[in-house]
């Protein structure tokens, strides 16, 4: 986020004159009222995306926490995802993650074990 008010600040340091000018050209004058404008609206959605990123971090968090380890168990485990449909949630909540009609089979080592229901 502090790239984002980092870029127009630098810019509007840039359209700033320099120490000794007698009165800023009028490039430099529309630049320093672009930028201000700029950020005058940017103000409100910065303020709303910092209070989003305040209210959703611990949510984040735990969720990093809690799945971040079993997501990375899964990510090891395929090795090339463009064998694979994009993922399906059924009404019940499962997710399903089905393999492309034109993948190449597996061979047997490659099978994973069948979870017996």
């Amino acid at each position: 986020m502090k790239q984002i008010i980092t870029a127009p600040l630098f810019a509007l340091m840039l359209a700033t004159p320099a120490l000794g000018q007698d009165e800023p050209s009028l490039m430099e004058r529309g630049a320093k009222q672009f930028f201000e404008g700029l950020m005058q609206e940017m103000a409100p959605a910065l303020d709303e995306l910092t209070q989003l990123m305040e209210d959703a971090g611990p949510a984040l968090q735990e969720f990093m926490a809690e799945m971040g380890p079993k997501l990375s168990a899964v990510l090891e485990e395929v090795e090339d995802w463009s064998q694979y449909e994009a993922p399906e949630v059924q009404p019940n909540g499962d997710i399903i993650i089905r393999r492309k009609p034109d993948a190449p089979e597996l061979t047997p080592e490659e099978e994973m074990p069948q979870i017996e229901l």
